[in-house]
């Protein structure tokens, strides 16, 4: 089933929970939710889940992931060239692995 634009799916809403969590922590400033589209060619635009302000104004760019589908992956490490926001994204944990996330980080200092 394809992601409906402007609503979250299950993983989205968990990451949100988490941002929130981070914005009552001070560690996160602001968020907001696929509001940014990024053209990375012509006929290529890539939409991150979050758009994230940290408290010191850096902006990144998050991704909640349960599995890439084929072209993402290349998309987020294209944005990541293209443009100066660092790039995350989330996979949670399964709960028997101590649940949590499993962050890769795109662009400046990458993890990938």
């Amino acid at each position: 089933m394809r992601h409906k634009p402007g609503v979250m799916n299950g993983l989205e809403r968990q990451l949100a929970a988490y941002l929130e969590a981070e914005v009552n922590l001070g560690r996160v400033e602001w968020y907001t939710f696929e509001s940014v589209t990024l053209k990375l060619a012509d006929d290529t635009r890539y939409t991150p889940d979050f758009l994230v302000m940290l408290p010191d104004g850096t902006l990144e760019c998050w991704e909640a992931k349960g599995f890439w589908r084929d072209d993402a992956k290349v998309k987020i490490k294209v944005a990541a060239r293209l443009f100066p926001f660092v790039f995350r994204s989330f996979r949670s944990k399964p709960k028997r692995d101590g649940g949590g996330w499993e962050i890769t980080t795109y662009g400046e200092h990458d993890d990938d």
